[in-house]
C-alpha cells in the first residue's frame, strides 16, 4: 500500500511559490532521505491539476503537509491523501 498526496495549487501559485521553494525543496529532501517519500512532481497544468507525491506511510504524508511552507503560505489551497493499491513495483 502506498499513499498519494494530491495538492491543488492556488491560481497565483506560479508567482507565490518561488520565495518558498527553497524551504519546500529542503522538506522534500528530508522526507526522501528518510525513505518515506518515493516520488513527487507537478502536472503540466499546475493550476488545473496541481501536484502529487507518493509516500510509504500515511502519517508521513500528513506530517509533510503540516510542515510544508507551500501549505502555510497559501501556494497550495487544498490537499488530499488517498490510499493507493500499487500493482507493479
Amino acid at each position: 500500500m502506498k499513499y498519494v498526496l494530491f495538492y491543488e495549487a492556488a491560481p497565483d501559485a506560479a508567482s507565490t511559490a518561488p520565495p518558498h521553494f527553497p524551504a519546500h525543496q529542503e522538506l522534500l529532501s528530508e522526507f526522501h532521505g528518510r525513505g518515506v517519500l518515493l516520488m513527487v512532481g507537478t502536472f503540466t497544468d499546475l493550476v488545473g491539476r496541481g501536484a502529487m507525491a507518493i509516500f510509504t506511510d500515511p502519517g508521513a504524508a500528513q506530517e509533510f503537509v503540516g510542515r510544508d511552507p507551500f501549505v502555510a503560505h497559501g501556494v497550495v489551497t487544498r490537499h488530499e491523501v488517498c490510499e493507493w493499491n500499487e500493482v507493479l513495483a
